[in-house]
């Protein structure tokens, strides 16, 4: 199956190479124009290029003086020409948005001659494009370097899980977490990534916005859409499928190894939850699906620009789906589809006793457990600093610490309603508190001030204990590990925090609406890209007494005067952007996932032989045993009724 997969892959990329073949011959089109003031065609400079001077002789032949001039090169790592080479519209110069440059038609970012008359460096002076080269470098090495941090959750994610099960099912628990990353990365690179990003440039964008990766991203700019009631929203990308030639380019790249990583943390949620009676051969089915469906298509609505990210533009829900480094879009999601497949799977043998009441099965490793958890909290440092995609930008540091204030404050949270409820405060509680206060900052990781992380993560801490109470003894699910509670239930909690506790310091002109105030007025100002929009934002936060000295105030939540905001009061409909997110989020992943589950039952059966199941899945299924050297007993599970 795995070669079927890479045998379609190689051949679609082909398809697609070939069908672009005659526009790699010419001069690849410049990327579109990135959300910014709208500008004249760029002449260029008259002596920008030896092609421009007269030749030296006329041909002798005339058909050669008819023959089309040579084209440029290709360059070795875009398709889009240089585009990530760095330029002057790569820098926010304070003349914001861009001005045109009077001599040249050249619209970037600062022009040659400013508004005195006064000469300074060009845009497209060697010294500007220098400094925006190492701003683009900078930011390219940093998203990478975070990547590799998320990368290395994997192995954080497979001792947590493989700890909390027992023993004789080790191997194969720590074999689904080892495939994921490849059976997930596949289907990723074969259409997830198209289309979760395959339109990622006609998101919604604050005025005067530039990638922070290079131009290159302005090559995903493909998607399909409806139109409903006058307002255009965003369904999915349809750009980039087998990375093809038309995306080769080094920021795409950049954001595919980024995105895909996270893809892999939501597809290894669910087999934590779906542990020691899961089929493998289905897993590998799921493996693909995952990777190429579920998170693709709910991430395009968020983050690639669809129709939640575009609600508060449309609809005037706040800044519209806020979801920094995706409590919603990663944890919520994979909890989601976990919580459709554990009830799809049903529990594990001996797990609810006749009585209905559900009975412990410790896991057999809770050292392995807690360094798990170490090695996650660890790779959060990349998980949530480099979803600014962006080195170069200094908010990373607040949200560092936002990330491990919260983490904290949930592993308390848990103690303490531990200690309350059962008397003792339990290992592996304790390490899903923690986890769970991860899980919950992500999404407001850079709006909150200090104590609102503080805060919103100590909830999470008690949210998380009573939830996986919740899941076992009300809805009767079996989730070895608390997976959907620590990532579906204080994901949703985390999503919702943004509207309550965002306080506006971050995030001016997200999803395309700028919220200015001013002398206890607000001015709700939306990024059409018209020329109008931008003279009239510039006069509002410029130093004109009458006109200007306009706060523009970033995303904002209920209770966000209360933690540091910039504004007196808060903003009820960004939690109303939040709320119908978390909504749309479980109607549409549940649902699809039910029936994924469903259906390919019918084909690889989802659960274990229940001899295997018994005496135990790593040798049925694997054909090699975790721990061979040692007598494994069992004495911790239930007997089965």
């Amino acid at each position: 199956m795995a070669l079927l997969a890479a045998t379609a892959g190689a051949l679609g990329w082909m398809v697609l190479g070939a069908s672009s073949a005659q526009a790699q011959d010419k001069p690849p089109e410049a990327p579109p124009p990135a959300a910014a003031a709208p500008a004249p065609a760029a002449e260029a400079p008259k002596d920008a290029t030896p092609a421009a001077a007269p030749a030296a002789a006329a041909p002798a032949d005339a058909a050669a003086a008819a023959a089309p001039a040579a084209t440029p090169p290709q360059q070795p790592d875009s398709t889009a020409t240089g585009a990530n080479g760095g330029t002057g519209i790569d820098i926010q110069w304070p003349s914001y948005p861009a001005k045109t440059d009077p001599k040249t038609g050249f619209t970037t970012g600062e022009p040659t001659i400013d508004d005195a008359g006064k000469t300074t460096a060009g845009a497209n002076s060697e010294i500007v494009k220098a400094i925006a080269h190492n701003k683009i470098s900078i930011n390219v090495v940093w998203t990478l370097v975070t990547g590799f941090l998320v990368m290395f959750m994997q192995a954080g994610f497979a001792l947590v899980e493989t700890g909390l099960c027992r023993a004789k099912n080790a191997a194969h628990v720590m074999s689904t977490n080892f495939m994921i990353y490849g059976l997930g990365m596949i289907g990723f690179w074969v259409c997830g990534f198209a289309f979760m990003f395959g339109n990622y440039a006609n998101g919604p964008v604050n005025i005067g916005w530039q990638p922070t990766l290079g131009q290159g991203l302005m090559l995903l700019n493909k998607g399909y859409s409806i139109t409903v009631g006058g307002h255009t929203l965003g369904l999915l990308g349809m750009k980039g499928f087998f990375l093809s030639p038309e995306v080769f380019d080094t920021a795409i790249f950049t954001l595919f190894l980024f995105e895909m990583v996270f893809m892999d943390t939501t597809a290894t949620i669910p087999t934590g939850a779906m542990a020691e009676r899961w089929n493998f051969k289905h897993f590998i089915v799921y493996g693909f699906w995952v990777g190429m469906f579920p998170y693709a298509i709910y991430g395009s609505w968020v983050w690639g620009g669809g129709w939640l990210a575009q609600s508060g533009m449309n609809w005037g829900l706040g800044h519209g789906a806020v979801d920094f480094a995706g409590s919603g879009v990663v944890h919520m999601c994979g909890g989601v589809i976990a919580l459709a497949g554990s009830i799809c799977l049903g529990p594990r043998l001996g797990k609810f006793g006749k009585d209905g009441k559900p009975r412990p099965m410790p896991g057999h490793d809770i050292p392995m457990v807690m360094l798990g958890t170490f090695i996650l909290a660890f790779g959060w440092f990349g998980f949530n600093p480099g979803s600014t995609l962006a080195g170069a930008d200094n908010r990373i540091a607040i949200i560092a610490v936002n990330t491990m204030l919260a983490g904290a404050a949930a592993s308390i949270g848990t103690m303490l309603t531990m200690y309350l409820v059962t008397g003792k405060p339990d290992p592996s509680m304790l390490c899903n508190g923690l986890l769970a206060g991860l899980v919950a900052i992500t999404a407001p990781c850079a709006f909150v001030n200090s104590a609102g992380a503080v805060l919103l993560g100590f909830i999470a801490g008690i949210i998380v204990v009573f939830s996986v109470f919740f899941v076992e003894r009300v809805l009767k699910v079996d989730d070895p590990v608390g997976a959907i509670s620590v990532h579906g239930a204080c994901g949703c909690w985390g999503v919702l925090s943004v509207g309550l506790f965002a306080n506006g310091s971050y995030g001016g002109g997200w999803g395309g609406v700028h919220k200015l105030f001013k002398d206890g007025q607000w001015m709700r100002l939306v990024n059409d890209g018209s020329k109008a929009v931008f003279d009239q934002y510039n006069t509002m936060i410029g130093t004109d007494p009458k006109t200007g000295g306009w706060t523009d105030v970033g995303v904002t939540g209920i209770f966000g005067s209360m933690f540091g905001s910039t504004a007196p009061s808060g903003d009820g409909s960004q939690f109303g952007a939040q709320f119908l997110d978390v909504c749309a989020l479980f109607i549409f992943v549940f649902i699809f996932s039910y029936i994924f589950f469903k259906l390919s039952n019918l084909v690889v059966p989802m659960r274990s032989k229940r001899e295997d199941e018994i005496m135990g899945i790593d040798i049925p299924e694997m054909g090699a045993e975790a721990y061979p050297d040692f007598q494994l007993t069992d004495r911790t599970s239930p007997k089965i009724d």
